[in-house]
């Protein structure tokens, strides 16, 4: 066999007939051709297709490849509600071959090996829907359209820069496919933002814009608190950067700050942290948890972000909000090669922020996809908080943080997961630990 970058066994463009195994995290299917692991996107377990190779992995180890051709379908297998799903094309969707039910059986089956295979443990989980968008289409309320030289909008192929130009995205909500980017031209531009914010009319942000605008966010919500002994009701409006970090699916930050929060447990009086706090959605919360006798430190390393969650909390002034990336504020070492060093070469040991208390009641934590890490889990862990609360969106982060949550005296108390990324394979996870000894 031959192809561009060939490799011992398979090469670029090569095409072989095989039989799908089990789901695996990031989109694709397990399968194998004479000894050598091929990852098929486009794929269903137990269907034989025929696969093309697209790319080589490191060291020769395995192949990328899409499904091109089926040759026995799963049962579960759909025609994609958009043209543009499918080898070779957008790759935004990667499940939109699969009928939705079976997607979150999909996404439940990677959350649980990952946390058998990185944290050591068996959880038995379904992944729930987020309210709005049932069939899994119009939710995305947040899409960055990539510009070629010549000023035409569309979406990246998969592990691409080639751009394929979209008439429109069927998962895009209402308000982004009526900001018509797709049917306009956009020179000297190398992006565009649409967002349709739950306040107000959608905005359309050309990438670079200096200044970018702020959006309004609306947040209702409710839980059961035992310590309150009733329903907690929460209803709140945030700023936020039309760049800025929020939940992309409409009915998220609701779903998620309800599963958090009812977990918790909080009490009035309490100390309570929120990392990598955003524009400070779970310390709005916890701020009115906790009351004027209690205190909240969110931290977040966003300056933008801060500045709104600070105006934002005003009414909550036992709420103090700081920027600071939250392993610099805990005092651990990055885990990058970046940053101030000694003359040595190694890298010098932050100082642990004043602004962080040495102890606290409960904990949130809500890391970008490379989660947590080691170093900040075991900080979080020496603060001796009986509840703690992981919002993941990567089921692999998760798992390595909770496995070191564990050797650090946690135990995992419950989690949940969501299908707030209908037709993607992510998904999204809200853990709770509390300590393993009383």
């Amino acid at each position: 066999m031959s192809g561009a970058g060939e490799a011992a066994g398979l090469g670029v463009g090569d095409e072989v007939e095989v039989e799908v195994g089990r789901v695996a995290h990031g989109g694709h299917c397990v399968a194998r051709h004479e000894g050598q692991v091929l990852f098929v996107r486009h794929a269903l377990p137990e269907e034989r297709v025929r696969a093309r190779v697209t790319e080589i992995g490191a060291g020769s180890r395995f192949v990328r490849a899409d499904a091109v051709e089926v040759l026995g379908p799963s049962p579960d297998r759909v025609t994609p509600p958009c043209p543009w799903a499918g080898p070779d094309r957008c790759g935004g969707c990667d499940l939109q071959h699969v009928a939705l039910p079976r997607q979150r059986a999909l996404k439940a089956e990677v959350v649980a090996e990952q946390m058998q295979r990185l944290a050591g443990l068996t959880v038995d989980v379904g992944v729930e829907p987020v309210p709005g968008a049932d069939d899994g289409l119009g939710w995305r309320t947040r899409v960055e359209f990539s510009v070629r030289d010549d000023g035409v909008a569309g979406l990246r192929k998969h592990r691409s820069h080639e751009i394929v130009a979209v008439d429109r995205c069927r998962i895009a909500a209402p308000g982004v496919t009526a900001c018509e980017v797709t049917a306009r031209g956009w020179p000297g531009h190398e992006a565009v933002d649409a967002v349709a914010p739950s306040v107000g009319e959608p905005v359309v942000v050309p990438v670079p814009s200096d200044p970018v605008p702020d959006v309004r966010e609306r947040v209702v919500a409710s839980w059961l608190s035992a310590a309150a002994g009733a329903t907690v009701a929460f209803d709140r409006e945030f700023t936020v950067s039309a760049r800025g970090f929020w939940q992309v699916h409409p009915g998220a930050a609701a779903t998620f700050l309800a599963a958090a929060m009812a977990g918790l447990d909080v009490r009035p009086g309490e100390r309570a942290l929120d990392l990598y706090s955003g524009v400070g959605l779970f310390a709005a919360a916890l701020g009115e948890s906790v009351g004027p006798r209690g205190q909240v430190v969110a931290v977040e390393a966003d300056a933008a972000a801060v500045a709104q969650a600070t105006a934002g909390l005003a009414d909550l002034p036992w709420v103090l909000p700081v920027q600071a990336r939250v392993d610099d504020a805990f005092g651990v070492p990055r885990p990058t090669r970046g940053g101030p060093r000694r003359r040595t070469g190694r890298p010098r040991r932050p100082t642990r922020s004043p602004l962080l208390p040495a102890t606290a009641d409960v904990v949130v934590l809500d890391p970008p996809r490379v989660g947590a890490g080691t170093g900040v889990v075991r900080a979080v862990a020496a603060l001796g908080a009986r509840a703690i609360a992981y919002v993941a969106c990567d089921p692999a982060a998760l798992a390595r943080d909770t496995a070191a949550l564990v050797a650090a005296g946690y135990r995992l108390e419950s989690l949940r997961a969501f299908d707030a990324f209908p037709m993607t394979h992510h998904v999204e996870c809200v853990a709770h630990f509390v300590p393993s000894a009383p």
